[in-house]
């Protein structure tokens, strides 16, 4: 089995799809995709389905879902398939589980990749670090599960997995910024700082990136538009090392070249306290 939860979701056995058209049947087969090998209870999976006012029937109805998920499963692997759809979709005490190997689920590839990205990236490989990073993020197709209609449970685990493609992205831009690539870097920085016009970390990315591409007044242009987003929309100032990263800008501070610049740290905390 072939699962896809990093864009719209797809699972697929033998070259065919199982995803059903219904909501709720999907809803449950996407959160027993992200956990891959783990129970999950039948509350957590009901919450999913119903949220907090379950109808009498939540129960038998749960069931329904299994078997229609079931159903779906055996058609595709087969009458000569060993275990069948039972032994794959499989009922444990108090709740299901899908029995497959964690690296069938895509999110469990690009996990595994952007923990060695990360590694990578604090001994100093940037190029090893911006590789992985990069493969980590083109398994991503779309906005997690973009196709499915979310209930309380899959709401937080796609905004889990959607913070991390955010931070996978800022720190692949680090380790890129770190190589010196800086030119190449400035049209998806200024997409993303209009995708997130509050977010420090790019801006100050977005600033560095200008800056080492020998154009300062555009890079200090980044600050002011930010700080007075920042001052008009929650009412603060940017943060001290925002602050302080426009203040070396200013005074053309050495430690913004390349060959100086720290080699282990994030370009928003290369002027933290």
């Amino acid at each position: 089995m072939e699962i896809q939860v990093l864009g719209p979701l797809s699972a697929e056995v033998n070259g065919g799809s199982i995803v059903p058209t219904a909501r709720k049947p999907r809803q449950i087969l996407a959160l027993l995709a992200l956990y891959p090998g783990r129970v999950i209870p039948v509350p957590t999976l009901m919450e999913e389905i119903w949220g907090t006012e379950l109808p009498h029937s939540a129960l038998t109805t749960l069931q329904t879902y299994i078997l229609h998920l079931r159903r779906r499963l055996g058609t595709a692997m087969g009458p000569g398939a060993p275990g069948g759809a039972k032994e794959v979709l499989a009922t444990r005490h108090g709740g299901y589980l899908l029995q497959i190997p964690p690296d069938s689920v895509d999110v469990h590839t690009y996990e595994q990749l952007v923990s060695g990205g990360q590694s990578a990236f604090d001994d100093g490989d940037d190029d090893g670090a911006a590789t992985m990073l990069r493969r980590a993020l083109a398994l991503w197709q779309g906005p997690a599960l973009v196709d499915v209609r979310v209930g309380p449970i899959l709401e937080i685990e796609v905004m889990r997995l959607e913070e991390s493609r955010l931070g996978t992205v800022e720190r692949r831009i680090d380790a890129d910024l770190r190589l010196g690539r800086h030119s190449e870097l400035l049209a998806e920085l200024t997409e993303l700082i209009a995708r997130h016009p509050q977010h420090e970390g790019l801006h100050s990315q977005a600033m560095v990136a200008l800056y080492r591409a020998g154009r300062q007044a555009t890079a200090l242009d980044v600050y002011r538009r930010l700080r007075a987003r920042l001052i008009d929309d929650l009412g603060v100032e940017p943060s001290r090392q925002v602050q302080r990263l426009h203040q070396a800008m200013l005074a053309v501070d050495p430690a913004l070249d390349i060959s100086a610049g720290p080699r282990r740290g994030s370009t928003f905390n290369l002027y933290a306290a």
